[in-house]
């Protein structure tokens, strides 16, 4: 029976050391790969097929003007500090954009820290977590959601597609350790995995967060 408690306790150890690696694991490697990316979240006003075309020509608009002042942006915290600093502008082509298309709609703008799900992009995915964006909520905000990255290469963006081009999968590489840029890009199953732990595990801080 002593045999059997302290083989037991073993099997209870082990465990416990399993969960606090994986843990630390995925805290470590979500943590990196957020600090490299800033994202954009626009949630329209209802999911009426008029208010789901109405977030889309607001995007179109706002990734066109992304273009216009921020082609050239190397890091993350110049990306942030270029938008940050234009927010009326944004706000103005949002408010335009929705004048124009014959509605009456406000909007609200935010940069800060949000939930996102597991995204993929081509043959790019990243994990659920909490990533620094740039929000904009169309009136009411009760529809549906659209996402894409905005760094690296602003909204990268081939928004038909939402694949990552050439030139910003190599921003991510050239910012993340081989094992995160692995985690990310790779479709092998061990790689597949790890980020189903890393999934997991954000899941958790996530649902825990919003209590």
């Amino acid at each position: 029976m002593r045999l059997f408690k302290r083989f037991l306790l073993l099997i209870v150890l082990f465990l416990f050391y399993t969960f606090i690696c994986a843990f630390s694991y995925a805290s470590s490697v979500s943590s990196d790969i957020a600090d490299n990316v800033f994202r954009l979240h626009i949630i329209a006003n209802s999911d009426t097929d008029e208010d789901q075309n109405l977030k889309l020509i607001v995007r179109d608009n706002i990734l066109n003007y992304m273009k216009e002042i921020a082609s050239s942006v190397s890091s993350k915290e110049e990306a942030v500090e270029i938008i940050t600093s234009h927010l009326d502008d944004f706000y103005n082509i949002a408010i335009d954009t929705i004048r124009n298309a014959g509605y009456d709609y406000d909007v609200s703008l935010s940069v800060g820290q949000f939930d996102f799900p597991t995204k993929e992009y081509g043959d790019i995915s990243l994990p659920a977590g909490i990533y620094d964006a740039l929000r904009i909520e169309i009136g009411e905000a009760q529809g549906h959601n659209w996402w894409c990255v905005m760094f690296p290469t602003l909204c990268f963006v081939d928004v038909s597609s939402g694949s990552l081009d050439e030139g910003s999968k190599g921003v991510l590489e050239d910012n993340l350790s081989d094992e995160e840029f692995s985690l990310i890009s790779d479709d092998s199953a061990d790689v597949k995995f790890k980020f189903k732990v890393v999934e997991f595990f954000e899941n958790i801080k996530i649902s825990l967060a919003n209590i």
